[in-house]
């Protein structure tokens, strides 16, 4: 049979496509993969510690300098301040609790173990109000060890089938910031009874706190008004995070768990990089938006890791004639909204790759 992968392409337009066969015989996938990592490495070894995690700390930090000008703009009874801390808290919630969130799941931003775990509490169960052990089981071990292998990592867990496509992508979002620690809840019985307590106590502090600044130093005077704006922060870019979160993954190839192909060609076959968004960037991470697919080949690299080695990445990947998906946001949003039901609804189509198994 000719080498290759069945059925049918990745949906979507632009370079979604992989263009043609994975790889020819005569080099093994797992030879491929020690070549791209050693080039990289050698990146990675000659950066320093500003490009390794200094300028992701950075951007961290300047979130939580401008929390002050946030709360206190929406003490302002004018329209436009009050709406700048809106949009301040909003970006800066979105940039602790997504970018990181999400580096501090990978154990990106340090190179101590111990001050990970540190960062990843703090991150992840005090800013985020969700569960350490379950974050990192189900992002880093299972999303990630078994990316779009059908029952695993394919993502499914976006997906609310019994929503049509404009209620799921233009109105569900609003209820993230509700439904994440009513998840986080449920999960807790999965832990042990000290990481479940831990867990519960951040989740609370970081709730309280958001809702006494908004009392105490923003000046709300109802409790119902200080939670409307609680949800309205937290929920500002929710709707490109749940879109970011299917549209790099779901309607690209997936995979039997017992037939999936070597890591090289199940990440470049099966994630999608955006391109680049200044306020995305910033917020959700260059690993989440535009360098997907290096994020997902190196997960242990920071965001600004992951830009540095994008071109490295991409050349590589281009030249072994493997796919390389790129595709705009709109495009994949019209997509979504054209062909929901294959997508959303019904289960996914199982890629097979023939040839280099």
């Amino acid at each position: 049979m000719a080498q290759g992968w069945e059925p049918g392409t990745a949906l979507g337009d632009g370079d979604v496509t992989p263009r043609g066969a994975p790889q020819r015989a005569g080099q093994p996938e797992e030879a491929l993969m020690s070549e791209l990592s050693e080039l990289v490495q050698k990146v990675v070894r000659s950066s320093s510690w500003w490009e390794r995690h200094g300028v992701d700390i950075s951007i961290l930090a300047c979130s939580f300098l401008l929390l002050p000008a946030g709360f206190l703009c929406l003490r302002s009874a004018q329209a436009i301040p009050f709406l700048a801390g809106v949009l301040i808290l909003g970006v800066v919630h979105h940039t602790l609790t997504v970018k990181g969130s999400h580096l501090a799941s990978h154990n990106a931003l340090t190179e101590s173990k111990s001050w990970g775990k540190v960062w990843a509490i703090f991150f992840i169960e005090l800013c985020s109000a969700f569960t350490v052990e379950q974050a990192t089981y189900n992002h880093v071990k299972i999303h990630h060890g078994y990316t779009n292998v059908i029952g695993l990592g394919d993502s499914s867990t976006w997906k609310i089938p019994f929503l049509n496509r404009y209620v799921y992508m233009f109105v569900a979002p609003l209820a993230v910031p509700i439904l994440t620690p009513l998840v986080a809840l449920g999960l807790l019985r999965n832990v042990e009874w000290k990481a479940a307590l831990r867990t519960l106590c951040c989740m609370f502090l970081g709730f309280y706190c958001h809702y006494w600044l908004l009392l105490h130093v923003s000046g709300f005077q109802s409790p119902w008004s200080a939670l409307l704006c609680m949800l309205l922060t937290r929920s500002l870019l929710a709707h490109p995070y749940i879109h970011v979160n299917i549209f790099q993954h779901i309607g690209l190839p997936m995979f039997a768990a017992d037939r999936k192909p070597k890591r090289i060609h199940l990440m470049s076959l099966g994630v999608l990089n955006l391109p680049h968004n200044a306020l995305l960037d910033w917020s959700f991470g260059h690993s989440l938006i535009s360098c997907h697919v290096e994020h997902h080949l190196f997960p242990s690299l920071s965001d600004n890791m992951c830009l540095k080695i994008k071109p490295i990445v991409s050349q590589y990947l281009k030249q072994k004639k493997l796919p390389y998906n790129e595709d705009t946001y709109s495009s994949r949003l019209w997509l979504f909204l054209q062909r929901y039901e294959e997508l959303m609804v019904h289960a996914p189509p199982i890629t097979e790759l023939v040839g280099i198994q």
